[in-house]
């Protein structure tokens, strides 16, 4: 998963930010909050009830952990009745987008011995986010922009509020950005291969994609961002042309030879 970084106008009146940072489900967790409530009690709670939401979501649904829900199931100890409700909730998601996508992304994998291994993270960590920043965009008059590797949940508490500026990083040289998204309400998700190598295969096929260096999607929510972002990149090529009849969707392709381009 390529970088995605947040921004902000450098003025003399943008507001304030007060950032924090947690280590879980493998990678790193940071909030931003600016506006009324960025340093109190009912901050730290909102963040503290967020990340606890997370490592629940680690328990249940981590491939890493051979005592997590998912790992049992894939091995064949319990049936999908016997794991937590959201279970189901995930793996139907992750149908309906091996579907939309024509089957480029898929929960299930080829493992070692040709065995199909279930491994539903291309699903679960953007679905994950927005549930933990649930508690946080309760929070009154405070705008709040959550993180997990780099995809992001962006929430504004009142329309004079400004827009979070999130730099979509360029995979082919991490010390530049190819563009600065404005998003007030929404998610932001980026697949690649910069980061984590090539951990993002065409379902079809099993090949890792190579047309494509990153995909960045704007959506209303992370869960829409993140899995159309992880579809259209093992996609490859055909990947921006999906994108493009997907509505209410936004972002930028960049292309294995540096070309960028925006869509939506």
């Amino acid at each position: 998963m390529s970088t995605v970084g947040l921004a902000r106008r450098a003025t003399d009146s943008a507001p304030p930010v007060r950032r924090y940072v947690e280590h879980v489900m493998g990678m790193p967790i940071s909030l931003a909050l600016r506006g009324a409530h960025t340093d109190d009690r009912l901050a730290t709670g909102a963040w503290e009830e967020a990340v606890a939401a997370l490592r629940d979501v680690d328990r249940v649904f981590s491939p890493f952990r051979a005592d997590s829900f998912i790992s049992r199931l894939d091995r064949g100890e319990i049936e999908v009745e016997d794991c937590p409700p959201e279970v189901a909730a995930v793996l139907e998601i992750g149908e309906r987008m091996r579907l939309e996508s024509g089957g480029a992304f898929n929960v299930w994998r080829v493992g070692p011995e040709e065995r199909l291994t279930l491994d539903p993270s291309g699903v679960v960590k953007g679905w994950a986010v927005e549930r933990a920043a649930r508690p946080l965009a309760s929070l009154p008059e405070t705008d709040v922009c959550l993180s997990a590797g780099g995809d992001m949940v962006c929430h504004v508490a009142a329309a004079t509020s400004p827009d979070w500026r999130v730099g979509v990083e360029n995979p082919l040289d991490p010390t530049r950005m190819v563009a600065m998204v404005p998003i007030r309400n929404g998610g932001v998700a980026t697949s690649g291969s910069a980061h984590r190598g090539a951990h993002v295969v065409d379902a079809r096929t099993g090949v890792v994609p190579t047309a494509l260096a990153s995909v960045t999607v704007v959506a209303g929510d992370l869960t829409t961002a993140d899995l159309d972002a992880t579809a259209a990149f093992a996609m490859g090529g055909a990947g921006i042309e999906w994108l493009r009849d997907r509505r209410g969707r936004s972002g930028v392709v960049v292309w294995a030879d540096g070309r960028a381009e925006v869509f939506g």
